[in-house]
């Protein structure tokens, strides 16, 4: 008789090597490899070379500051350029660009080598990761995360370089690495900078380029690719899929109405423009309407605004970006079918529609799932915050929602004098990258159909 190739007992988990648990369970090994780098770059940033005074950073620190870089958050708590050294610098950098690049197209990566071959689970949680919706596409979108974010980062790189290059006083060295840590920076969305000031606001030969790449980067990698299809092979933008229609769409509206909120309510804030003129003006709404809802760039503005304008930043950071971008948040998808949602049923109609396509019921209930529970976090993380510090209710709403999308902008409530504000802080960062949804599957893996249907009853509710 012939032994069975898998033995009763191989087949339970418990009696897995851990190594083939974990690869089998992708929703831990994003965890786990998202934990593991943090610690790794954490360690790194305390050796004596990292910072210009040996010994000076702390280990609570340097875990934040290696949170913030893999989350692609990049709120700072020791200047990038003062406190950092170079070595320092570049350790934040591939920080960034592994974060950027996304934690579960690593884990799919490490699991590819490993395992020669996804199984399906993985293969799920990557197709939700990366934006796709068949799992034969996921290696092929795989190879084309890698590509665009590289060739991405050298066009900007191209681009910043000669401005660069003047306002360093023609050192093409300095100039090369600005240039280079800006570029993968404004691409994965992360507020670190690598000059003193925090960013060449006044100069628009900088601050276009960085403005655009990080626009780029919160549209999400599908939206980029079906973009590029439609323009190499001559296609109809009616073919574009609906999610690349609801997310262009919704994220061309954030942007023109946070345009004209900023217009509307700062325009004559002393603090931000005094003796400014009109053009000035121009730049830094247009600038504040495309960078907070991921990109903490240019500091220096932010708790000069009034408190409606931070209770407004506030809210286009919790939607964040696009699905699958390296931008937070809920994700502009998840607000524009929570929006239609919304208008299907004050008009009686029990189909949600968009673009004359049905949106299905599951991606209604996840929408709703995934925004309920991020509502809590930020809420429980802002209340803390103003427990642990004091600070009013805007400032810790908005430096929690900054955390959660990703942004990186800041009013100065993240404090090395104060840790626990930095573990807040951290763990909201920590929620934001990785999402609600693979932590919920690392916790429980999806149960098959359901055969017993209970009897309906309604309930009031409104």
């Amino acid at each position: 008789m012939r032994k069975p190739l898998i033995s009763p007992k191989s087949q339970s988990g418990a009696h897995l090597p851990w190594a083939e648990r974990l690869l089998g369970h992708p929703g831990l090994l994003t965890i786990a490899y998202f934990l593991s780098l943090t610690v790794i770059i954490a360690l790194l940033l305390l050796i004596p070379a990292a910072s210009r005074e040996p010994g000076s950073t702390s280990p609570i620190v340097a875990l934040f500051t290696a949170l913030s870089a893999l989350s692609t958050c990049g709120i700072p708590v020791e200047n990038t350029a003062t406190h950092w050294t170079v070595f320092g610098q570049a350790i934040i950098l591939v920080g960034v660009q592994l974060g950027g690049l996304g934690v579960m197209t690593f884990a799919a990566l490490i699991t590819l080598f490993m395992n020669r071959r996804m199984n399906i689970s993985q293969q799920l949680l990557t197709a939700r990761e990366v934006g796709v919706t068949k799992l034969g596409e996921v290696k092929g979108v795989l190879a084309m995360v890698f590509a665009t974010t590289f060739l991405m980062e050298a066009i900007t790189f191209v681009a910043l370089y000669p401005g660069l290059l003047r306002l360093n006083g023609h050192h093409w060295g300095i100039a090369a690495w600005e240039a280079l840590f800006y570029a993968v920076s404004s691409f994965n969305n992360t507020g670190f900078t690598p000059d003193a000031s925090g960013f060449y606001v006044n100069n628009w030969s900088v601050g276009l380029p960085v403005m655009v790449s990080a626009f780029l980067g919160t549209l999400g990698f599908p939206v980029l690719h079906e973009m590029s299809r439609t323009i190499t092979r001559r296609l109809s933008p009616r073919r574009w899929s609906l999610h690349t229609k609801l997310t262009l769409s919704a994220t061309f509206v954030l942007v023109a109405v946070s345009l004209i909120w900023f217009l509307a309510d700062e325009w004559n804030n002393p603090a931000l423009f005094a003796n400014a003129d009109a053009s000035t003006r121009l730049r830094g709404a247009l600038s504040s309407a495309v960078m907070p809802r991921s990109s903490g760039f240019d500091l220096s503005w932010v708790p000069w605004v009034s408190d409606e304008t931070k209770l407004y930043m506030s809210v286009s950071m919790f939607i964040g970006g696009g699905s699958s971008s390296t931008a937070g948040g809920i994700h502009v998808t998840t607000f524009a079918v929570l929006v239609l949602t919304m208008l299907a049923t004050f008009q009686g109609r029990d189909e949600v529609t968009a673009f004359r396509k049905r949106i299905p019921g599951r991606i209604v209930r996840s929408a709703i799932s995934m925004t309920m529970a991020c509502a809590i976090v930020v809420f429980v993380a802002s209340m803390a915050l103003m427990q642990v510090t004091g600070r009013s209710l805007t400032d810790a709403l908005f430096e929690t929602c900054s955390a959660f999308s990703l942004g990186g902008y800041t009013v100065g409530v993240a404090d090395e004098d104060n840790p626990a504000t930095m573990i807040i802080l951290g763990a909201v960062m920590f929620f934001g990258r990785i999402g609600p949804m693979t932590i919920v599957y690392a916790i429980n893996k999806p149960r098959g159909s359901v055969v017993i249907h209970y009897p309906d009853e309604p309930v009031s509710v409104g």
